[in-house]
């Protein structure tokens, strides 16, 4: 093997390689990225009275799209505001999906990425930094680093299980009924089988699964007067909706926000899918199913 050290790139001071070039090596394989299995929606989005958007991106599996804006040379506060501007505006526009900011360039100091991070957690907001190489004379590289990931802020359920604490009356009486609570019994046996120690918590706006008053809810559980919300923290994945889809379950919209996969189970849906149900759970508890 022969260790080849290829030439660092400036593409800000570069003769031919610009940003539409940087454009169009991303609108033409988008998971260059690494930020999943994406395609291109749209390129030089018109927005008006605010500019174009470089690019728009979007989850092939899922309502996420991603307003990516691409700079050369150090990141400015113009490509912060831009970026954001431009996500402002997508999803006021389209807010059946769910958008998430994106600035690419290569150089994003540590001043800057200070910046970026005040917004992070309000804002959706990735920051990649891109890096150049010549190996030969017609051979380029560009490599896309994560250098600041999305950051979501606490779920509204994790603060809720210090704050809204309920109990099992409230959940049979008010949100659901002593039939479908049963149903949450049933998902514990379930669980159970796989992790003995897991008890039932009841919060205001769902029943999730603690250890020794400790949360874990790989799974929650929402009581509906005539049936039962089951909802299990997975990454989506085309594998798991076909095994949903093939039971013939009633599945929800994934909800990309939380992460999970919300299923609409009653009493036959449990008894007659219980050993899927258990590999999905198990899939999000960390146990890998046996085949």
């Amino acid at each position: 093997m022969k260790l080849v050290r290829p030439e660092k790139l400036n593409l800000l001071t570069h003769k031919e390689l610009n940003e539409a070039w940087v454009q169009k090596v991303i609108a033409e394989d988008p998971t260059i990225l690494g930020l999943g299995d994406l395609i291109l929606k749209d390129k030089e989005r018109i927005h008006t009275k605010a500019g174009r958007l470089d690019l728009l991106l979007q989850d092939a599996e899922s309502k996420r799209r991603y307003e990516v804006e691409v700079q050369l040379g150090k990141v400015d506060e113009s490509h912060i505001i831009r970026t954001i501007e431009y996500w402002d505006i997508e999803r006021k526009r389209y807010p059946q999906y769910d958008h998430c900011a994106v600035i690419i360039a290569e150089d994003i100091t540590s001043r800057f990425l200070n910046v970026i991070s005040l917004f992070n957690g309000y804002i959706p907001l990735i920051a990649i930094q891109m890096s150049a190489y010549q190996f030969s004379k017609d051979e380029v590289s560009l490599i896309f680093t994560t250098v600041l990931d999305e950051v979501n802020l606490g779920l509204v359920e994790e603060d809720e299980e210090t704050k809204e604490v309920t109990d099992r009356t409230y959940w049979e009486t008010v949100k659901g009924t002593k039939q479908t609570v049963a149903l949450a019994d049933q998902l514990l046996e379930i669980v159970r089988e796989f992790s003995p120690h897991l008890d039932l918590k009841y919060n205001k706006y769902y029943i999730g699964l603690a250890k020794n008053g400790q949360p874990n809810n790989f799974a929650i559980f929402r009581a509906k007067k005539s049936s039962m919300l089951l909802e299990i923290r997975l990454k989506q994945s085309p594998e798991i909706q076909d095994k949903l889809d093939n039971a013939k379950l009633d599945t929800m919209d994934y909800e990309s926000k939380w992460g999970r996969y919300r299923i609409r189970v009653d009493k036959n849906d449990i008894s007659k899918n219980k050993d899927l149900l258990k590999e999905l759970m198990m899939l999000s508890y960390g146990i890998v199913a046996d085949e």
